[in-house]
């Protein structure tokens, strides 16, 4: 200590001693109103050597201009120490191993260890010194401040006033709150808390690895001069460039970033494609920030084989919910479906082409809301030509609902557009209005539940057959428990349509049509149906076997009388074989009496869970004449349908759905999904085989077999290898309108990516094998880049 100096060690006694005050009142006379011992402003905290060590571990590497990582430290959350209150707002507070003072220069030192606070302000360094005549205050050695914003400056030396705000610094660190850093040769903290760096290097990477070791960052911004605004939570640089890997790219023009996450204005990471259809593509974007809840993308798509496109979206948050509208521009040729690209001159059928979307969500109160959505495209081959959608069909709609505990109301209207070759856009109907209101009660009587409905639907077509329906339904279900554990379901439903169908001969399909102008049906349905859970012990495991029973009674139904608009795509499936109805809608209701049985079987075990689902229908009534062959309904005996699925914790998942024959046990439906792996690290596969030999006329049935593999190898931590397929193998015998042979790869994709937390950059190979109009079969790259960390 300086001669004059007075020592101030943990024995001297506690704060709210007498010895105490007499000590802050020879160390802390009433000076230019900072320490006012009469006030008792200034609370001297005398801490024990094993606290003051644990305050001085947490000290940080030497920044420096050229900083390239290292063990740079995180902001701590916290401080791991609690320092008390002072008595008056704004006052200081601190703790030290030592404490003096010298007379001569009206200079107080706190050395060993010093925290400092003031309100949400930390300071912590080796040693502090206070000039009481100026109210200088100069921290050095391993100087950490911590701000009201929970921002850590880092340096080897600083100079505060007396409020902890304005001061000069040497050889910086800056970790904001958020996780990035500024590091700079020299930095000045100004009275209103904004931060000017001169030489400085921005980054939100990272500077160590996940294991802890020191990494450079990917990318950092390099300024002559930077100037950072906690208030704002915006850096704003001058003369700056950006590197990557530490490779100077491009400069930067007045870029201004935020450190909280929120996005500014500014231009975004160009892509680069090369297409057969276009050829070279550049993509650059403009992000324009309107207001903290409303912004604008403008973009533009340069390309060396045709004119560009321009597009633009603008997205709004409001009170009571969001929108955003897209769209896309250009001037191009249009290539009829089914035509050679060749043989379309340069300049033929140009005209405007384009897309428009648009959708939202508003909860207008607790209980209604509205959502809405508009798809609209020139033409059927624009989005795939250009890359923006692999859609084929294009759905705009509008619902307004209003939900409670006990009722649901749905008023709704849908349009779409079709994308696919060969279909009529004048056969596509449009629904408006949908209407579906649905009310649950108890029942007084006999207990259970009533679910009350009533639906209305009304579908349009320009070219096509038109259909309105309404029909009102009451279902009632019982659930009881026995002595014996047994789960008895009771369940009865009733209900009465009402239908009226125009321009029938225009449905190429009879099956499909039902009777032109107004016709009426009733129905009753019963069920009960029995489970009974056995659990035990197998392998280690826990095992439930449920054994299952359903019997299904209903008196016979006009359902050919009726068209069938919703419920074609019918096929036996484990998902619906225990339903009252197994149509997929409210066309085709199943009549007659039918027993199904099965069960169902899990076990599970630390780490693992297998399921398996098995089983069968038999119909006590003649064969229904509304079943399509193939459907595995169509005999009173019906095909058996199961489902499996094994997980072995987050690495393995396989489920396996089939079909089979009742006569011969061949697998007509033969489906898997498999997953192995991590999330960095795994295979997908799916296999689908269709083998149902229905009539070609109903397309919603066809046979179909595809596989589909996708897969990601991650490798150095950051890098992964990434890949994609889809094979159809069907051919002909399984379904002649297909000119496949068998194996025709559809699409097939393969990239090499690198991201971390602040960057990514990937390079994808895509081959598409078929031409659709003037989306061209052939190679497609695209190099994506995109900074993390700039908020756009």
């Amino acid at each position: 200590m300086p001669p004059g100096s007075q020592s101030a060690q943990m024995t001297v006694p506690t704060a709210d001693s007498e010895s105490a005050n007499s000590l802050r009142s020879a160390i802390f006379p009433r000076r230019h109103g900072l320490f006012a011992a009469s006030a008792l402003t200034v609370v001297a905290m005398l801490t024990a050597p094993a606290h003051a060590q644990e305050v001085g571990e947490d000290t940080a590497r030497e920044p420096d201009y050229f900083w390239t990582g290292g063990e740079n430290p995180e902001p701590d959350p916290a401080p791991p120490f609690r320092i008390e209150e002072a008595d008056e707002a704004g006052a200081i507070a601190f703790e030290a191993n030592e404490l003096g003072y010298e007379n001569g220069t009206e200079t107080v030192i706190a050395s060993g260890d010093v925290v400092l606070r003031r309100g949400n302000q930390q300071l912590e360094a080796n040693e502090i010194r206070w000039d009481r005549t100026s109210g200088l205050i100069v921290a050095s050695g391993n100087v950490r401040l911590r701000d009201e914003a929970a921002n850590t400056i880092y340096t080897d030396r600083l100079e505060l006033t007396d409020e902890l705000r304005a001061g000069a610094m040497e050889n910086l660190l800056l970790v904001l709150d958020e996780g990035a850093r500024l590091a700079a040769r020299e930095g000045t903290r100004n009275e209103d808390g904004t931060v000017r760096l001169d030489y400085a290097a921005y980054s939100p990477c990272r500077v160590t690895t996940p294991d802890g070791c020191p990494r450079d960052p990917s990318w950092r911004i390099v300024a002559k001069q930077v100037n950072f605004d906690p208030d704002s939570q915006t850096v704003k640089f001058k003369g700056a460039k950006l590197e990557l890997f530490g490779a100077p790219i491009l400069p930067l023009m007045g870029i201004t970033i935020r450190t909280d996450g929120q996005p500014v204005s500014g231009l975004k990471t160009p892509n680069l494609r090369f297409s057969e259809s276009n050829g070279v593509e550049v993509i650059g974007e403009y992000y324009w920030r309107l207001a903290p809840n409303r912004e604008v993308t403008l973009g533009a798509s340069v390309y060396s084989d045709v004119a560009p496109m321009l597009s633009a979206s603008y997205a709004a948050l409001t009170e009571d919910g969001a929108y955003q509208v897209t769209g896309y521009a250009t001037n191009s040729s249009r290539i009829p479906i089914g035509g050679d690209a060749s043989d379309i001159l340069p300049g033929a059928e140009e005209s405007v082409r384009g897309y428009f979307d648009a959708n939202g969500r508003f909860q207008l109160d607790e209980n209604w809301s509205v959502t809405g959505s508009v798809r609209l495209a020139s033409d059927r081959t624009f989005l795939r030509r250009y890359d923006i959608s692999r859609d084929d069909r294009l759905r705009s709609m509008i619902n307004v609902e209003r939900i409670d505990d006990d009722s649901y109301l749905s008023i709704a209207g849908w349009a779409t557009q079709t994308l696919r070759t060969g279909e009529e856009q004048g056969l596509v109907p449009f629904a408006m209005p949908l209407i579906d209101y649905r009310r649950r009660l108890s029942d007084p009587v006999l207990g259970g539940k009533v679910m009350l409905q009533a639906n209305s639907l009304m579908l349009e077509r320009s070219d096509g057959q038109d259909t309105q329906r309404a029909f009102t339904s009451a279902e009632w279900s019982l659930r009881k428990l026995t002595g014996m554990g047994q789960e008895v379901t009771f369940t009865a439903l009733a209900r009465v349509d009402v239908y009226h169908t125009d321009e029938t001969a225009l449905t190429s399909v009879d099956f499909y049509r039902g009777r032109e102008g107004w016709e009426t049906r009733a129905m009753a349905i019963g069920a009960v149906d029995v489970k009974w859970p056995l659990v035990g012990g197998v392998f280690g495991g826990t095992q439930v076997l449920t054994p299952r029973v359903q019997f299904v009674a209903s008196p016979a139904i006009r359902n050919l009388a009726i068209p069938n608009e919703d419920a074609r795509a019918v096929d036996l499936e484990d998902s619906n074989l225990f339903a009252l109805n197994r149509f997929p809608g409210y066309d085709r209701v199943e009549d007659g009496a039918r027993v199904t049985y099965g069960f169902d079987w899990r076990w599970t075990a630390p780490g693992w869970r297998i399921k398996t689902t098995l089983g069968q229908s038999y119909r006590l009534s003649d064969q229904s004449d509304i079943l399509p062959d193939g459907t595995g309904l169509t005999s009173r005996t019906s095909d058996v349908v199961g489902r499996s699925e094994v997980r072995f914790r987050d690495f393995v998942s396989f489920t396996h759905r089939f079909r089979l024959d009742k006569d011969n046990l061949a697998v007509r439906r033969n489906e898997f999904d498999v997953a192995v792996g991590s999330r960095k690290t795994y295979i997908e596969a799916g296999y689908l085989r269709l083998d149902r030999n229905i009539p070609d006329t109903l397309e919603d049935l066809g046979d179909r077999e595809e596989l589909r593999v996708a897969g990601r190898v991650a490798f150095a931590n950051y890098w992964s290898l990434f890949g994609s397929t889809v094979v159809n193998l069907t051919d002909r015998e399984e379904d002649p309108s297909f000119t496949s042979d068998g194996f025709d790869p559809l699409r097939t994709r393969l990239g090499v990516a690198y991201e971390d937390e602040c960057m990514s950059i990937a390079l994808t190979w895509r081959r598409d094998s078929f031409t659709t109009g003037d989306a061209r079969k052939g190679n497609t790259f695209l190099f994506r880049f995109s900074l993390k960390g700039l908020g756009l």
